[in-house]
């Protein structure tokens, strides 16, 4: 997963990408942020982002975000799913195989 800054979503060009957004004192942000670091490696054709939003509160706003851990699947510029549970690796990964 890379870490980017709010500045730099802009530039972000993968027709299909995950971001994770978290902060880091969260505790179910550490576990989401390991189910995703194992979903990632099973799925090196799709990138992974990850933000700190202690750092983007204009970002939070502007996606509506209401806790984290907080995940936003993008495609084609658009969010095709946004979820605050993360249920499991399975469910994380048939989430973005259906998406593709």
């Amino acid at each position: 997963m890379k870490e980017i800054e709010e500045h730099e979503f802009k530039e972000i060009e993968d027709d299909l990408f995950l971001l994770y957004l978290y902060t880091p004192f969260c505790g179910t942000c550490q576990l989401a942020k390991k189910m995703l670091a194992v979903v990632d490696a099973m799925q090196p054709e799709v990138p992974f982002y990850e933000n700190n939003l202690n750092y983007s509160p204009s970002f939070a706003k502007a996606f509506e975000i209401e806790s984290v851990p907080c995940f936003l699947l993008f495609k084609k510029g658009e969010i095709v799913q946004k979820g605050y549970a993360f249920h499991s690796v399975p469910y994380l990964h048939e989430m973005i195989e259906t998406a593709k």
